[in-house]
């Protein structure tokens, strides 16, 4: 908003300043101009444009509501731009909306006439003081027909901007094109969410109903300036180089996502005005689920959860519902096993009978759970407890508390169903033929939920509450798309199984902020479903962005698989703590899997007190604790290749830049395939205290560039069979002997380079095959 501040103290004064950058004119209908706040949330594409942009860059917009190229002339609004305009200035000018309305002649301005005689006076004016025109064919409407073809409405308007533009030589986006790109890709239902489309009575101005195809929201107007950005870029445009850079490696700022966060009716539906008790006693699903519907049936609003405990079973949400629990509020779900039906989900990206989840909703629209109060899934009655994670007392205490033993008496498990499902996963964690319901009735006790499933929902935002002791991952999220997750706190024990805190599977477009997570798996994880089911699904999860998050304990900190055969991509991670997990960034899949992760830009992690790796891509994993308990042995499996198929996973393409970690056992370990090594990865300007330094197997393309892995092992790292590794501006311990252990006969192009060798007694040593050959020093 600074620049159309400054853009008004100029027209009161009378002055210019000339900045370092360019400074752009834009010069437009209502699609560009800039909003009141009280036409909210109406957007013009101009008034966010200035987002994409360094500080060094001013941007004036004079677009206005209701302009032709004739009345935007007449009405003197282009005298105001010719006083401001200095050489080399850019002027964007877009027109066409309102140069269609032959009913109006202060604006109509006719195609191969007005028009094309208008622009080009705006073109050539501009060229006179000096100015650089640049022109936009106008924005599309929102249109389709009957068959759900897109409708074109803007007749020759477009054609003559283009041909102007090859007449004068002069830049062209087209916007035209691209807004009809960006509309039918979002589809008939999807495309709503780029205009003024929504129900009565959520923003102040517009108590009755919305549908304007013309107009934009916040999202359209911010998709539609992030396309004209990415047009500077591929036509290799001189702005292009004003653009900002985001804070993720080798991104700009309009790359990222841009995500719809829902908004409600100001209706509030409070539990207790039907009669719901916070008595700690009285069981309030019934009520619950009753205002739920009821505010639904009402158009949507906020279902309050006052101060209070309130005890329920299972509630489903609908869609234009704020379920809200306020502060001092706690959501205790039922101890009792037999409230929570079993119902066919999915359980670990395969379909499933388990019991039904705490918090559930599915194929709904614009949903929440905010609010500063507190929800306890009663995890207790459904785990099972390892008694190697609990202290002599601790595991004595447990036993006195009821349950059953396995036949080695190191598993406690809260009854004989849930020991029989722990015993036969070949069928219990999964829909099998010839297995009906009531046989999975039988092992309710195993068949633990998720705490909050949801499915298939659009615009979802989960804000401020508190979630306690989850039967099983905490927060699943699948098959969604708008996700906004913001200050939300997960804490579960540590030595719960599958107890991740935060599980995305195959979803589009998210943001995971300001959040903290405590658990006993993993917490922050992506996944896209398990083996040929998940490939099947085809869905991956994609274009989210996860930033400003602390996580004190689990198996990983920011996690991508196993169950990740849909794919992965387009994920940016920033400002994130991991303070004693078991891994860091953990990254692992395995063979039979499938699935492409790729594009992954993460950037400013702090660790410390890590178990294992810092850093961990892993082609791998066997399902078991990433750190070994006590006498438990952790081996590394036989590498030989196998053919390449639908089963092969593949990880590549990760820029990861400002990793700092203060205590792990080993600093980056990337162990591939054989048959399709890790690629593309790029690790730089970080540094790692460890007990081992780095661990290469079947790895490609990889560079480190200024990295200090500061060991307590006198080795600093081992590669094997890896081909195209670069290490520039290595720093290491004083204690250090050896730099490098080459293993195998299949290394290629190993670089070591700009890094104070000499302070080792020893560069490398070779062994298994491995040749002096196969690395070049510099």
């Amino acid at each position: 908003m600074k620049k159309y501040i400054f853009f008004f103290s100029i027209l009161a004064f009378g002055f210019t300043t000339k900045t370092s950058g360019p400074r752009i004119h834009l010069i437009g209908d209502s699609t560009m101009a800039n909003k009141n706040p009280y036409d909210a949330p109406e957007t013009g594409w101009g008034q966010v444009f200035n987002e994409f942009f360094t500080d060094e860059v001013q941007i004036f917009n004079y677009a206005l509501n209701g302009r032709s190229t004739k009345s935007f002339r007449e009405q003197g609004h282009w005298k105001r731009v010719l006083e401001n305009l200095q050489t080399g200035d850019y002027v964007f000018i877009q027109f066409g909306h309102n140069d269609q309305k032959e009913s109006d002649s202060t604006r109509y301005a006719a195609p191969q006439t007005d028009y094309r005689k208008n622009l080009q006076r705006y073109i050539d004016e501009t060229k006179s003081k000096g100015g650089i025109p640049l022109l936009l064919t106008p924005v599309m409407r929102r249109k389709f027909d009957e068959n759900g073809a897109f409708v074109d409405q803007h007749g020759e308007y477009p054609k003559v901007v283009k041909e102007l533009a090859k007449l004068n030589s002069v830049d062209i986006i087209d916007l035209h094109a691209l807004s009809q790109t960006i509309i039918e890709n979002h589809g008939f239902e999807a495309s709503k969410e780029l205009f003024m489309i929504f129900d009565g009575g959520i923003y102040p101005k517009f108590k009755e109903p919305k549908e304007d195809n013309t107009h934009f929201s916040p999202y359209g107007a911010r998709v539609m300036a992030a396309a004209v950005a990415k047009d500077l870029i591929d036509q290799a445009l001189p702005l292009r180089n004003w653009l900002k850079k985001s804070v993720f490696p080798q991104t700009f700022q309009y790359q990222l996502p841009q995500i719809i966060v829902p908004q409600f009716k100001k209706d509030t539906f409070n539990i207790a005005n039907y009669g719901a008790k916070g008595d700690a006693k009285t069981l309030n699903s019934v009520v619950i689920n009753q205002v739920i519907t009821l505010a639904n049936e009402q158009g949507g609003g906020t279902v309050l959860i006052p101060k209070g405990l309130w005890l329920t079973g299972p509630i489903i949400l609908k869609s234009n519902i704020n379920l809200h629990l306020a502060e001092g509020a706690l959501l205790q779900f039922s101890e009792n096993r037999a409230d929570y039906p079993v119902v066919e989900t999915t359980w670990e990206g395969n379909t499933a009978y388990r019991c039904q989840a705490p918090i559930s909703g599915k194929n709904l629209k614009n949903i929440a759970l905010t609010g500063k109060g507190t929800m306890d899934g009663a995890g207790q009655v459904w785990k099972q407890v390892k008694k190697s994670k609990l202290t002599d007392s601790q595991w004595k205490t447990l036993l006195k508390s009821g349950g059953v033993l396995n036949d080695k008496k190191d598993t406690w498990y809260p009854s004989e169903a849930s020991k029989y499902g722990n015993e036969n996963t070949e069928w219990t964690n999964k829909k099998v033929e010839g297995k009906t319901l009531a046989d999975y009735e039988k092992i309710r006790d195993f068949l633990r939920p998720n705490m909050v499933s949801l499915t298939e929902c659009q615009n979802v935002l989960l804000d401020g509450i508190t979630f306690l002791n989850s039967p099983a991952w905490t927060l699943h999220p699948l098959l969604c798309n708008n996700l906004t997750i913001r200050n939300v706190n997960v804490k579960n024990p540590w030595f719960g199984q599958n107890n991740d805190a935060l599980d995305i599977e195959s979803c589009s477009n998210g943001i995971v902020e300001n959040c903290t997570f405590d658990t006993g798996d993993d917490a922050i994880c992506i996944k896209s479903g398990k083996d040929e089911e998940g490939r099947k699904r085809g869905k991956p999860t994609e274009n989210f962005i996860i930033q400003n998050n602390t996580v004190f304990h689990g198996h990983g900190g920011f996690v991508i698989g196993s169950e990740m055969s849909g794919g992965v991509k387009n994920l940016y991670v920033n400002n994130c703590n991991f303070l004693g997990t078991d891994i860091g960034l953990r990254f692992k899949t395995k063979r039979d899997r499938g699935g492409v992760v790729e594009k992954i830009y993460i950037s400013d992690i702090q660790m410390n007190n890590i178990s294992g790796e810092a850093v961990l891509f892993d082609m791998y994993y066997e399902a078991k604790d990433p750190v070994p308990m006590e006498g438990e042995e952790q081996a590394m499996p036989i590498i030989n290749a196998m053919p390449l198929n639908d089963g092969t996973p593949s990880f590549k393409d990760f820029y990861i830049e400002n990793v700092y970690c203060k205590g792990a056992e080993t600093a980056i370990m990337l162990r591939g395939l054989p048959e399709l090594n890790i690629k593309n990865i790029s690790i730089k300007n970080s540094n790692f205290t460890s007990n081992k330094g780095l661990v290469f197997i079947e790895a490609e393309n990889i560079t480190l560039e200024n990295i200090g892995l500061y060991t307590q092992n006198k080795l600093v790292g081992q590669i094997q069979n890896s081909k195209n590794v670069t290490i520039s501006n290595l720093s290491f311990s004083n204690q250090v002997e050896t730099i490098l252990e080459i293993n195998g006969d299949r290394n290629k192009n190993l670089r070591l380079v700009n890094s104070k060798i000499s302070d080792a007694k020893t560069t490398a040593i070779f062994k298994s095959g491995a040749s002096k050959k196969d690395l070049k020093l510099k």
